[in-house]
């Protein structure tokens, strides 16, 4: 007999993210929790709020208007607070309104802050003692005023369990689309980032791009090749492979190479298979060797070397982390 609707569990709500713009916000980074979340079918609702619910004077020649007002952060699963004016902040300590508007969070709660709002957070005391990043720019800054904090300013992105911190602009996206990783898997953050026509995953320990020149316009760049070699991890790809689709030496394709994508050929083939065999860890109940062949490393050994060296843990317990129920018992 079916059961009485009545007696039925209610669907799950969506996972609320409170986003808490201040005065100075920068409009691009405001806007990100919503262009990201927000295109994941319905499993965030984002909800933006000011300290009072009026409007925020932003760091262009507009102001922003909002609908809600810092009391909302008391409802929130996920805070995330985007950069703004922070000097004053810096030169002076937290204002005491916003010190009582971050008294709403709720404890386990989530916090996220994106570029410079790590300002926000650890003059709120929440870093003390804990690893995070901020904007490469104003890291010695950063340093003099909260010297407790574990900066690390040469990555995109720190994950410490419930506070997360992002360097600037779009390693704030980079940010976003790890936590749709984390929540629901790389389906889901792969389908968000085709929408949002962005890279689907970029790990959080790669370098910040950091005031280097970008290489001289040419129609002779390594793109398709590394669309060729992506195409082709389950083979043992060598450099000179690479270099011949591209038509270039050696030591002409691996300069290149690093001036395009920040890093060397080589590097950046293992991040490419990490990634491939991490999306299959989660996705699929192939064995650790299979998956291995798969994504072109020679043996099982090998996949596990490189995937803890990468994020630290066995293949195994990245799949239990990332599968639920039955599924993980595969």
């Amino acid at each position: 007999m079916p059961s009485d609707p009545a007696e039925q569990s209610a669907p799950a709500r969506p996972h609320r993210v409170v986003v808490l713009a201040l005065d100075g916000v920068y409009p691009f980074e405001l806007g990100i929790p919503n262009r990201v979340f927000g295109t994941a079918d319905g499993r965030y609702e984002i909800v933006t709020c000011s300290l009072d619910g009026g409007p925020v004077h932003s760091s262009s020649d507009f102001d922003i208007a909002v609908a809600q007002d810092s009391s909302v952060l008391a409802t929130a699963d996920t805070v995330i607070i985007p950069p703004c004016d922070v000097l004053p902040i810096l030169n002076d300590g937290l204002p005491q309104e916003v010190s009582e508007a971050l008294a709403r969070i709720r404890p386990g709660v989530r916090i996220v802050s994106i570029c410079t709002g790590a300002v926000v957070v650890a003059a709120a005391g929440l870093l003390d003692g804990r690893p995070a990043t901020t904007h490469w720019n104003l890291a010695d800054h950063f340093r003099g005023a909260f010297p407790d904090v574990r900066l690390d300013p040469d990555v995109l992105y720190v994950d410490d369990g419930d506070i997360l911190t992002s360097a600037g602009a779009t390693a704030g996206v980079d940010l976003c689309l790890h936590l749709i990783r984390r929540d629901h898997g790389s389906e889901v953050a792969n389908m968000v980032a085709r929408r949002c026509v962005v890279p689907p995953w970029r790990e959080g320990g790669q370098a910040q791009f950091i005031e280097q020149p970008m290489p001289p316009a040419s129609d002779a760049g390594t793109a398709a090749a590394r669309q060729w070699a992506l195409q082709n991890l389950h083979e043992p790809l060598a450099m000179a492979d690479l270099a011949a689709r591209a038509r270039m030496s050696g030591r002409t394709f691996a300069r290149r190479f690093r001036d395009e994508v920040g890093m060397s050929p080589g590097r950046w083939l293992i991040q490419q298979r990490v990634f491939r065999a991490r999306e299959l860890l989660e996705s699929t109940d192939l064995s650790v060797d299979r998956i291995a062949g798969e994504v072109g490393f020679a043996t099982g050994t090998s996949l596990r070397q490189h995937l803890h060296e990468t994020i630290g843990v066995s293949p195994l317990a990245y799949r239990r982390t990332f599968r639920t129920g039955a599924d993980a018992l595969n």
